[in-house]
């Protein structure tokens, strides 16, 4: 039997899928459309509509240049800061909204969802912003390397949190109680 994801299991994947969307704002919508895709996936196929858009080839294709896109404009040395007021609002809207898909997939508050996406996407672009900057302090690596370093982390990150055993759920009543 697939694995099930219980309510503490939900919120730590929306939790970290707006870490991701702290470090990259388009990523955490790409990988959304990606295992909406997935064939065979059952992932959003009872979310309400404004989340089943993901699930069209259309939506996979251009959330996936997108965030093609942002992994290449964030190497320009033009880009302005992810802490910059404009960037941050939108690193903070992407993880909520992202987080709040997952939780209605898994039949949980999409409230729950928003506020643990947004807090997740303020820590993850303060914690991606200091730590780039203190290795190539430290290293004296340029900061395009650690950019790189920090788009493989960010793909690995919300791949794990968009895991198979997500696309699977039991309805709240059905879902098996940790023992803690």
């Amino acid at each position: 039997m697939a694995a099930v994801p219980t309510q503490r299991t939900t919120y730590q994947n929306a939790a970290v899928l707006g870490a991701v969307a702290g470090l990259r704002t388009i990523l955490p919508w790409a990988l959304l459309a990606t295992a909406a895709n997935r064939p065979g996936a059952s992932f959003l196929q009872r979310s309400p509509s404004p989340a089943r858009f993901l699930r069209s080839p259309v939506a996979l294709i251009g959330l996936s240049l997108a965030a093609v896109g942002e992994l290449v404009a964030d190497q320009l040395p033009s880009t302005p800061s992810r802490l910059a007021s404009g960037a941050l609002a939108g690193r903070l809207i992407s993880g909520a909204l992202a987080s709040a898909i997952v939780c209605l997939n898994a039949r949980r508050s999409p409230l729950a969802g928003l506020a643990i996406g947004a807090a997740a996407a303020g820590a993850g672009a303060v914690a991606g912003y200091s730590i780039r900057m203190k290795l190539g302090r430290v290293t004296g690596v340029p900061d395009h390397v650690w950019g790189a370093v920090e788009d493989i982390f960010a793909l690995g990150l919300g791949a794990l949190a968009l895991r198979q055993p997500l696309a699977r759920h039991l309805p709240i009543e059905a879902a098996p109680r940790s023992s803690r």
